[in-house]
């Protein structure tokens, strides 16, 4: 019983160094995905200035892709601002899916811990939650942070290294960002219980549908954001 009670209390959600630790796990997909979007943000044009302050004030690796292909295809500057703000309106529930945990925090610290969340962050954060039944806010600032920092210092990096490698295509970077994605939906069916584990694959299951459905009648970013709608109030609805 000791053992137990010291084993539980290793664990310390509420302080920004568990949230570092927290953070670690995911870092080597920061670190692969940033270099790849500095080496492919200087074959669009971009230069390693652009690439930083992108990295800074965007802070998405999708949008961040998507603003380098509209960019070197010659999209006009409204239509680059449309489509980085739909594709990044999954945020928005992402940041209210994590919202309950902060009530007790001010207005300002739940701007900082939304604008600061990730894919990643947020997938760690409801793993945390699911075990812990609660979130820090110094938890959730070490594990911002951290993310944060990597992926400037990340996409940096590869804007330098990305002028000595002009074809970012032959070495199979255009795809880390897909790749990323895929890891981490297997990371997060292995931590679902298995009670649960057949509900998730049925969503994924019409989240595949919907979207080819979708593809006819709406453009793709238009299809991701609805399809993200429709199958999580499936998932509210339906589960147990």
């Amino acid at each position: 019983m000791g053992n137990e009670q010291i084993q539980s209390n290793s664990y310390t959600p509420d302080t920004f160094m568990q949230g570092v630790k927290d953070c670690v796990p995911t870092l080597l997909g920061y670190i692969s995905i940033g270099v790849a979007f500095g080496v492919v943000g200087i074959a669009s044009g971009i230069s390693v200035l652009e690439i930083f302050l992108l990295s800074v004030l965007v802070y998405a690796g999708s949008a961040q892709f998507i603003f380098c292909g509209l960019y070197l295809a010659g999209a006009p500057v409204t239509a680059i601002v449309a489509t980085i703000f739909i594709v990044n309106l999954r945020h928005l529930l992402m940041s209210l899916t994590i919202a309950p945990y902060f009530t007790k925090h001010s207005t300002l610290r739940n701007i900082g811990f939304g604008t600061l969340l990730t894919d990643e962050t947020f997938g760690v954060s409801v793993v945390a939650a699911s075990k812990e039944g609660r979130l820090g806010g110094k938890w959730m600032d070490g594990l911002n942070v951290t993310a944060y920092t990597t992926w400037i210092a990340a996409c940096t990096f590869g804007g330098v290294v990305g002028q000595w490698l002009p074809n970012p295509e032959k070495w199979g970077l255009d795809y880390a960002l897909v790749a990323m994605f895929v890891a981490l939906l297997i990371l997060t069916l292995a931590s679902i219980p298995k009670t649960k584990l057949m509900h998730y694959l049925k969503l994924i299951v019409y989240m595949v549908v919907c979207m080819y459905g979708l593809l006819y009648f709406v453009p793709g970013h238009l299809a991701v954001l609805l399809s993200t709608l429709a199958v999580a109030t499936i998932g509210v609805v339906t589960e147990k």
